[in-house]
């Protein structure tokens, strides 16, 4: 497997959350087949598959929302401060992790690497831990009336 270099996230401007607002509702509906696209000053046309439009929806909501986005696939290989950057986490706290087994890691030479997938499912694990633990507080709060 080889390393991946992940792009630095493009952040979009004020603009480019306006068009891209736009851009996502009028394509949503379109998401589930695929598209011809016809390209700007031009007589050609590019087919889009059914997927990518999926995608690209997904992408032009969250730009809509003004946040970064970077492309990274499945299968990609991570660095330990790539990984730490896409959980919003420090390096040392994701070793720590690496190292209690939470996420599955190799060891190229002395450096350790995370493949994209088994970073996702760790962090789908937490976020729903953490939700049942929310639900747990919630529920703890009704109980004692405290107006939740």
């Amino acid at each position: 497997m080889t390393t991946f270099t992940i792009s630095e996230p493009v952040s979009p401007t004020v603009d480019d959350t306006r068009l891209a607002k736009t851009s996502s509702r009028r394509l949503a509906p379109f998401s589930n087949r695929n598209l011809l696209v016809r390209l700007a000053d031009s007589d050609e046309a590019v087919e889009l598959p059914a997927v990518a439009v999926r995608l690209l929806v997904d992408l032009l909501s969250a730009m809509a929302e003004g946040n970064a986005v970077t492309l990274v696939p499945i299968h990609a290989e991570l660095t330990t401060q790539q990984a730490a950057d896409l959980l919003g986490v420090s390096r040392p706290f994701l070793v720590k992790q690496l190292e209690e087994d939470a996420i599955p890691y190799r060891k190229v030479g002395s450096h350790r690497r995370v493949l994209f997938s088994d970073l996702m499912a760790y962090k789908r694990e937490m976020d729903r831990k953490r939700l049942e633990v929310l639900d747990e507080l919630a529920a703890q709060a009704q109980e004692l009336d405290m107006g939740y």
